[in-house]
């Protein structure tokens, strides 16, 4: 018979390598998003365009709230999220311009 802090050990390492994997996963989709992010900051610059869209930041964080929301995670937490995103590719397209 296991002991019950042997098995609260094991799901515990087990847990914390999910964690891992999923940090890891977070960190390469942030960085392959900031990729397309740039590229668009470039075509704005290239283009005189604003590097800011009010109008599709909103829809993104309407979108994400939903998504949030399905996935059963606070929709605050994804919105502020999002903004904290958000705000960095605006200042990574301004040095674009």
């Amino acid at each position: 018979m296991t002991d019950p802090t042997t098995r609260a050990q094991e799901l515990l390492k087990e847990h914390r390598a999910s964690i891992d994997r999923l940090d890891a996963i977070l960190v390469y989709t942030l960085g392959e998003r900031f990729k397309h992010t740039q590229d668009v900051g470039k075509l704005k610059a290239e283009h005189d365009l604003p590097p800011s869209d009010p109008d599709r930041e909103a829809r993104q964080i309407e979108r994400l709230e939903d998504l949030a929301k399905r996935a059963d995670l606070d929709p605050e937490f994804a919105k502020s999220f999002l903004n904290f995103i958000i705000r960095e590719v605006i200042q990574n397209h301004k040095k674009f311009q």
